[in-house]
C-alpha cells in the first residue's frame, strides 16, 4: 500500500513539524495556566497541592502537572519542555495505534493507522496547546490496545500494562478516562462473546495493579483536601478529594455544575469533528458509515473480518460526551485513535479490493483539501501576517515542489491519496508552526509585556496587579507570579511597577497615582480568533491594549 521508504519519510517530516511546535510561546489560557501550575511545584518544591494561582485546585488529577514539573526539573523552566511530555504521550499513542490495528487486523493497516493519528490536526494542535488530553489519549489508547490483547491472548503482562496504564489515564483526567476506555472494551466482549475474560483470577491482579497506580493521586488529594475540611473550595467547605475524583467530578461535567455551561448543543461534536479529523475527515466518515451499515446487514453477529471495537466505542463515547453540558473541541482526541484505526482499515480495504470509483473519489477529495490548505497557507503567509524572512519562502517553495512533485507523479491511488493527505497535514501544520502562532502569539499581552520586562531589567517581584485577572503568560515567562495588591496597600509602596488595563489604568489615576515610565502591549484573546482580527485592515478596531508602569 506504501512503501516503507516513504511510510519512514513521512513520519520524519511528521515529527519535524512537531518539533517546530515545541518552541512556539504558550498560549492563554489552559497552556500557560498549567505550566504554571507546574512551575509551582518545583520552584516550592510541593508536589502535592495543586493551586490554580492562588486558588486551591479541585478539577483535573495531579499526572500532568508531575509531568511537566519533571520535565521542569530536568531541562529548567523552558516553554519547550512543558511540551516534551505531551508528545512523547503522543508517540505512545501513535505506536499504540499501531499496536491495535495490528492486533484487530494487520501490520499494514497499523502502521497506517498511525500515520493518521500523527495527522489528525487536533493532535497536532494537542501538542502546541499542550493540555491534559495529550497525556490522557496517549496512555487511555495503550490501555485499550494491552487490555484488548488480553482478551485475545490471555497474556497476563498485557492486562497488568493496560491496568497501569489505565491508571495513569485516570490519573490524568479523572473517570473520563476509564470510561472512554471501558466502553470500546465492552464493545468488543459483547461483539467477540468473549466476557469468561473478566471471571479469571488475572482481572483481579490487574485491578491490584490499576489501584496502586492511582494511589498517589488520591493520597494527595486525600493530604490537600480530606484533611482540610475548613477549606472552601467552589463555595462549599466539608469537599472530599478522594470523593470528588472517584465519584463527582465526571457528573460535574455532565451537568455544568459548578463549573459552568457552555453549550447545550446536542451536535457540537458532529460538526466540530469536520475540522478535527483533518485531513482524513471524509474517509473517516466514510468508514464510519461502511462498517456500521455491514454490521447491521450481519445482524451484529460474530465475523473475524471485521471489529466492533472502534465503531461501538466511538458511537458510545460520542453519545456520552455529547450530553455534557461543558463542551471543548480537545474532547473528541479521546476517540481520535479510534477513527484512526477505522479508517486505515476502511482505506486498506477500498485498496485490497481495487474499488476504483470510491478510490478516486477520495483522491479528488484529497485534492481539494490539499487545494484548501494551499490557499490558506497563501492567505496566512501573504495577507493575514505577512512573511518578513527568506529562509520561510525557501521552505515554503520547498515543500510546495516536493507536493506537486507527488502531486504529478503517476502511481497507485493508494499511496497518493495517503501522501497527498498527509502533505496537506505537513503544509498548513508548518505554516502554523512556524510562521502563524508565532506571528499570532506577539498579540498576546503577557509573554508579549515578559519580553520587555527581560529586556529593560524590570525587577519581577516588584510587578502587581489590582485585580484578580489571570495573568499566565506573564506569569510563566516571568518565572514569578504577578502579585494581587490593594490601592489601599500599593499606595505605601514605592519603586513598584503595576500590570493594567485601560480600564484599570484609568482607575489608578482616579485614585491619585502618578507615573514615570509606562510599557504598553497589544492585547488580543488568541484562542478566539475571529475574522476581524484576521483581516489586517480592521484588526486595530478588536485589539486591546495592556500596559505596565512604573510608580516611582
Amino acid at each position: 500500500m506504501i512503501s516503507n521508504s516513504r511510510y519512514w519519510f513521512l513520519l520524519f517530516l511528521i515529527i519535524l513539524v512537531y518539533i517546530a511546535g515545541m518552541f512556539v510561546t504558550l498560549f492563554e489560557n489552559d497552556s500557560a495556566q498549567f505550566a504554571v501550575m507546574a512551575m509551582r511545584m518545583v520552584q516550592e518544591n510541593d508536589f502535592i497541592n495543586l493551586f490554580k494561582g492562588p486558588e486551591e485546585y479541585l478539577d483535573k488529577p495531579h499526572l500532568h502537572y508531575w509531568l511537566a514539573a519533571l520535565s521542569f526539573k530536568v531541562f529548567g523552566l523552558q516553554d519547550w519542555a512543558y511540551r516534551i511530555p505531551g508528545i512523547l504521550a503522543t508517540l505512545l499513542g501513535a505506536y499504540s495505534c499501531y499496536g491495535l490495528g495490528n492486533l484487530l487486523y494487520h501490520k499494514n493497516i497499523g502502521k497506517l493507522a498511525a500515520l493518521i493519528f500523527m495527522t489528525a490536526q487536533t493532535i497536532v494542535l494537542s501538542n502546541i496547546d499542550v493540555r491534559t488530553d495529550a497525556v490522557l489519549t496517549g496512555f487511555t489508547i495503550f490501555a485499550i490496545w494491552q487490555l484488548t490483547k488480553y482478551i485475545e491472548t490471555k497474556s497476563l503482562t498485557a492486562i497488568l500494562l493496560g491496568a497501569f496504564s489505565a491508571g495513569m489515564a485516570f490519573s490524568t483526567k479523572g473517570q473520563i478516562a476509564i470510561v472512554v476506555a471501558g466502553l470500546p472494551l465492552l464493545c468488543h466482549l459483547a461483539y467477540t462473546r468473549k466476557w469468561q475474560r473478566l471471571f479469571h483470577w488475572k482481572v483481579l491482579v490487574a485491578l491490584i495493579v490499576f489501584v496502586l497506580a492511582i494511589t498517589p493521586i488520591l493520597y494527595a488529594y486525600y493530604l490537600q483536601f480530606d484533611l482540610h475540611p475548613e477549606k472552601v473550595i467552589r463555595g462549599r467547605s466539608h469537599r472530599s478529594g478522594i470523593f470528588f475524583i472517584l465519584w463527582e467530578q465526571s457528573f460535574e461535567r455532565l451537568s455544568g455544575k459548578d463549573i459552568g455551561k457552555n453549550s447545550s448543543d446536542y451536535f457540537f461534536f458532529f460538526h466540530t469533528f469536520l475540522w478535527v479529523f483533518l485531513p482524513w475527515t471524509v474517509a473517516g466518515i466514510m468508514a464510519y458509515w461502511c462498517r456500521a451499515k455491514s454490521l447491521i446487514k450481519l445482524k451484529f453477529r460474530f465475523n473475524p473480518k471485521y471489529e466492533f471495537l472502534t465503531l461501538g466505542g466511538i458511537t458510545l463515547i460520542f453519545i456520552l460526551i455529547s450530553f455534557a453540558q461543558f463542551k471543548l473541541p480537545h474532547y473528541l482526541n479521546i476517540v481520535i485513535p479510534l477513527f484512526a484505526i477505522l479508517s486505515a482499515s476502511y482505506l486498506y480495504s477500498l485498496f485490497q479490493f481495487a474499488k476504483q470509483k470510491v478510490t478516486r473519489f477520495l483522491l479528488g477529495v484529497q485534492y481539494f483539501i490539499l487545494g484548501l490548505v494551499y490557499i490558506a497557507c497563501v492567505l496566512i503567509c501573504f495577507y493575514v501576517f505577512k512573511l518578513d524572512h527568506t529562509i520561510y519562502y525557501i521552505v515554503l517553495g520547498g515543500l510546495l515542489l516536493l507536493i506537486i512533485y507527488f502531486c504529478l507523479k503517476r502511481e497507485e491511488y493508494s499511496m497518493r491519496i495517503i501522501t497527498l493527505a498527509v502533505y496537506s497535514a505537513l503544509l498548513l501544520n508548518g505554516v502554523l508552526n512556524l510562521h502563524f502562532y508565532p506571528s499570532l502569539l506577539e498579540y498576546q499581552g503577557g509573554s508579549a509585556m515578559a519580553e520587555l520586562v527581560e529586556e529593560y531589567d524590570i525587577p519581577t517581584n516588584k510587578i502587581y496587579k489590582i485585580s484578580e485577572r489571570h495573568t499566565w503568560a506573564l506569569d510563566f515567562y516571568n518565572q514569578q507570579p504577578v502579585q494581587i495588591s490593594s490601592f489601599a496597600d500599593l499606595s505605601e509602596m514605592q519603586d513598584i511597577w503595576i500590570y493594567a488595563t485601560d480600564e484599570e489604568l484609568g482607575r489608578l489615576m482616579e485614585n491619585g497615582f502618578d507615573w514615570d515610565r509606562q510599557y504598553t502591549v497589544d492585547q488580543f484573546r488568541i484562542t478566539r480568533l475571529q475574522g476581524r482580527f484576521l483581516n489586517p485592515a480592521d484588526r486595530r478596531k478588536v485589539l486591546n491594549s495592556m500596559h505596565l508602569v512604573h510608580i516611582y
